[in-house]
């Protein structure tokens, strides 16, 4: 039995890594770009990961391998809907990860391609890490079977994790819904809008980053057998419950939040109503008030008790008994 881990430098600014392993042998090292096609024809699974997207690396790893133009094209188009292609000696993936930024509070959302060969799993992502952590280490530790199995388990490996992942970020989302929720009951406002609107926009981001991958299962599970063994078609229908179980709720929650965002209207418009309720009335018990002030406020030099000593008291005491009396009524009809 042979173990290796290796560091070696890479071209450009990309990073290359290989994880080349058998029931009995493993080796993980870094590759400078020309080394690529070592790797190639080797009875063991290989794995080679290229991070940082640089036309001239993927064009190289490209030519060594022998993949179409339109991949090469394709996985340098990093705004890719998840979708599978299938070629002559390779059959070409593209799926979204998606992971949560903690500082921003943001979900971020990066195109991983997948290009599965009869002797070579190599995968193309932007720098600055993934979600293949525990996998790197189950293939180290020779935990579960995966070092028993061949490249198309690996492909189902790698897409086991990215819709795993989904489900931290769901569990997120939902835990920031239930905060929000109470907040919206207790007391709505302005930044709760914003809060409803950031997360119906994640929610968008997720459901096409996630819809679209029950198609490629299904499309993946239907390849030539060269690619995809049989076996390997059970594990598949696992990661695709997965995905409907993702797909639920997404639904669920976009559901819950339209309800929020309704509730939130709804609570303003009934604030708004509560104030104009207490102007309503105010200004119901000031119109007669007023008519009585008007009528006393006329330069007739006749007037009932204009000159009686006290008529300007009585004519106070009459506003402030109307005033009264109307709070009775309107607290009589519960208005109040």
């Amino acid at each position: 039995m042979t173990e290796g881990v290796q560091k070696k430098g890479c071209d450009d600014n990309s990073r290359i890594t290989v994880i080349d392993y058998s029931e009995d042998e493993f080796i993980e090292r870094e590759l400078a770009l020309a080394e690529c096609c070592q790797f190639r024809d080797r009875p063991t699974v290989t794995w080679i990961n290229v991070e940082g997207l640089s036309s001239q690396v993927v064009e190289e790893v490209g030519r060594q391998f022998g993949f179409h133009p339109l991949m090469a094209e394709d996985i340098l188009s990093p705004v890719q809907r998840p979708k599978l292609d299938a070629y002559d000696d390779y059959i070409y993936l593209a799926v979204r990860m998606l992971s949560l930024d903690e500082a921003k509070k943001d979900v971020i959302d990066e195109q991983i391609s997948i290009v599965l060969g009869k002797d070579v799993v190599l995968t193309f992502q932007q720098p600055g890490g993934d979600v293949f952590d525990s996998l790197r280490q189950r293939i180290r530790n020779k935990q579960g079977i995966i070092r028993h199995m061949g490249n198309d388990y690996l492909v189902y490996s790698l897409l086991d994790e990215v819709v795993d992942d989904y489900f931290v970020v769901m569990e997120n989302i939902g835990d920031n819904i239930e905060a929000l929720e109470e907040k919206l009951v207790a007391e709505p406002d302005i930044k709760t809008l914003g809060a409803i609107h950031e997360l119906k926009t994640h929610m968008l981001i997720l459901r096409k980053s996630v819809w679209p991958i029950r198609e490629v299962i299904n499309k993946l599970k239907q390849v030539d057998e060269r690619f995809v063994r049989t076996p390997t078609n059970r594990y598949l229908d696992d990661v695709y419950d997965h995905t409907i179980q993702v797909i639920d709720s997404i639904e669920t929650y976009r559901d819950m939040l339209s309800g929020m965002l309704d509730i939130y209207l709804s609570s303003v418009s009934n604030r708004m109503n509560e104030v104009m309720k207490v102007l309503t009335l105010m200004s119901t018990i000031f119109i007669p008030l007023t008519f009585i002030a008007g009528v006393y406020g006329m330069n007739f030099q006749f007037m009932p008790e204009l000159y009686h000593v006290w008529g300007y008291p009585l004519a106070l005491i009459l506003m402030l008994s109307v005033g009264i009396a109307m709070l009775f009524f309107f607290r009589k009809k519960k208005w109040l």
